[in-house]
């Protein structure tokens, strides 16, 4: 009790600051099922009409929102797979072996990773062109993919430091084969990691909005932030902001969902092995 007394002050600035996202979330909920006077704030009649993207298609030509929804799950899950298993493979390398330019190699990932996507989008799109993969989803998940390794290889290379020696050679020395030990002894130390890089990459790639848009500016595999941004640019849409609402309520639920289920995990994500 006293150690939850003395904390409320810092309890209290963290709501404080935090107000204003809680007011604009309530009203982003409020508006996309309710009705309201012009003019007012307080809605006068619930609706579901607001959703109608769920039942309809909103333009001739456009892409259902379960397309839309399908081809953004395929690009933040291929994304999140890839990088995982790129990053798993890739870390436990650079954690114990000894090959030339090693260190330089941790270095170049460094430097990647501190690259802006937005100086690369020319060079990139050049690339995707002349590879033929310029507006195509494969294309947007393999650049994806690409910004997202850096920083996934570094992270699992720091789980994979922090499990012991002790543990590796004494599966070696009971005559288990190297990929066996890593498998089954090295892997469940280092699992607060790979969830890390497998759920932060899904919600990178869930919420990407800039590659999508330059890559992929076609309608065939458009993901919800460009269909949310086509939404907003849509003359005939632009003024129903509490449709807008929706949609916008409709793409961050599954991360909230996903919050929701792995927020143990994700609270409990740590930087030590267990000792041997």
């Amino acid at each position: 009790m006293k150690h939850n007394f003395r904390n409320w002050p810092v309890l209290l600035v963290l709501f404080i600051f935090s107000l204003p996202l809680l007011i604009m979330l309530t009203f982003l909920v409020v508006d996309t099922f309710t009705t309201k006077v012009p003019g007012t704030l307080v809605p006068n009649a619930f609706t579901l009409h607001h959703f109608r993207f769920l039942w309809t298609d909103l333009d001739d030509g456009r892409w259902g929102i379960y397309g839309v929804t399908l081809n953004t799950f395929i690009f933040a899950a291929s994304t999140a797979a890839v990088v995982t298993a790129i990053s798993v493979m890739a870390g436990y390398a650079l954690s114990r072996l000894s090959f030339p330019a090693r260190g330089f190699f941790l270095g170049s990932l460094i430097v990647l990773h501190a690259f802006p996507t937005v100086t690369l989008i020319i060079a990139i799109f050049l690339i995707l062109q002349i590879l033929g993969l310029y507006n195509t989803l494969i294309g947007v998940i393999i650049v994806k993919t690409a910004l997202e390794l850096p920083f996934g290889i570094w992270v699992m290379k720091g789980f994979y430091d922090t499990v012991p020696w002790e543990i590796e050679m004494a599966g070696v020395q009971d005559g288990a084969s190297r990929f066996t030990v890593w498998w089954k002894l090295i892997l469940p130390q280092v699992q607060p990691g790979l969830m890390a890089i497998l759920i932060f990459s899904f919600l990178s790639g869930w919420s990407e909005f800039v590659l999508p848009m330059v890559l992929n500016p076609g309608t065939d595999a458009q993901v919800l932030s460009t269909y949310l941004a086509t939404l907003l640019l849509d003359t005939n849409a632009n003024s129903d902001f509490n449709l807008i609402s929706a949609v916008g309520l409709f793409y961050a639920l599954p991360v909230v969902i996903i919050y929701l289920i792995f927020q143990n995990k994700l609270m409990n994500i740590y930087g030590g092995g267990t000792k041997g």
